[in-house]
């Protein structure tokens, strides 16, 4: 009787601890490496679709590495964008809010309050953008020929604002469903910062798409970014180190919990 009693407080001991570990590691990833959003509006259609859930690589810009033309970025609003747009949070309330935003700490949820908008960089400080009606996008001269954008959509006939040059440390983002985009043009002609986002204000990279398992799917740069005069030697070589430090941190809390489970055992067969 007295060893079935130890045994399951064992039992109960070793399973709080693989939850505990579980949380710690979630909060690690989340704060240092990987991040679930949810995608709030069609404006990035159909490359992510409203409700889509993408992890954003965080871990990157501890490093120093900069968003690229042609990245998906998740960034916190530069002031104003969410006014009156769809793409505005929905307030949660009750129950369902404080579930949200407890799953949310540990990075497995988007908070029910966040304040953040994805869209993909077409250019970045000091570059110069051409966005006119009737026209292709250009950047440098260079033309984008955009598969990316939705089927009905055009690369500049809504809200064209011409010549623009973006400014050192900024960015200039675009949706990939330009007629359903407050982005950069919007918001220039707002007068909301001159349409620009500053590259202190972007969270990190999105990667991949995680949730609905059917729409899982990687989110690369598009070949049309690395033409000669847009590509930037070294984008992208910090993406494997992220995967692989979450890989080694997994691995060594594994191990380390191994070890302390055979260090049990060892004592308890000796009687100590």
């Amino acid at each position: 009787m007295a060893e079935s009693r130890r045994a399951r407080r064992s039992l109960l001991r070793d399973s709080a601890i693989v939850v505990v570990a579980a949380v710690v590691i979630a909060l690690v990833v989340k704060t240092f490496f990987f991040q679930a959003f949810s995608i709030p509006s069609g404006s990035m259609n159909n490359t992510l679709l409203k409700g889509d859930r993408v992890l954003v690589d965080k871990f990157s810009p501890w490093f120093g590495a900069e968003p690229a033309r042609g990245d998906v970025v998740v960034f916190k609003d530069p002031g104003h964008w969410l006014d009156d747009t769809a793409e505005a949070p929905t307030p949660h309330n009750g129950v369902g809010a404080y579930v949200q935003n407890a799953l949310s700490d540990i990075g497995l949820m988007p908070s029910a309050d966040e304040n953040y908008l994805i869209k993909r960089v077409i250019a970045v400080g000091g570059d110069t953008v051409s966005c006119r009606a009737g026209q292709p996008l250009r950047v440098n001269g260079v033309i984008l020929h955009e598969p990316y954008l939705y089927p009905s959509a055009t690369p500049c006939d809504d809200d064209a604002v011409g010549t623009v040059v973006v400014p050192a440390g900024d960015l200039w983002v675009m949706g990939d469903h330009r007629d359903d985009s407050a982005d950069s043009r919007t918001q220039r002609l707002r007068g909301h910062g001159g349409g620009f986002v500053p590259v202190s204000d972007v969270v990190g990279r999105a990667d991949v798409v995680v949730w609905p398992l059917s729409r899982w799917a990687a989110l690369p740069e598009p070949d049309t970014f690395h033409q000669s005069g847009l590509s930037q030697p070294g984008d992208g070589i910090l993406e494997p180190l992220a995967l692989g430090a979450l890989v080694v941190l997994t691995l060594g809390l594994a191990l380390l919990y191994r070890r302390r489970r055979r260090v049990r055992r060892v004592r308890r067969t000796r009687g100590f």
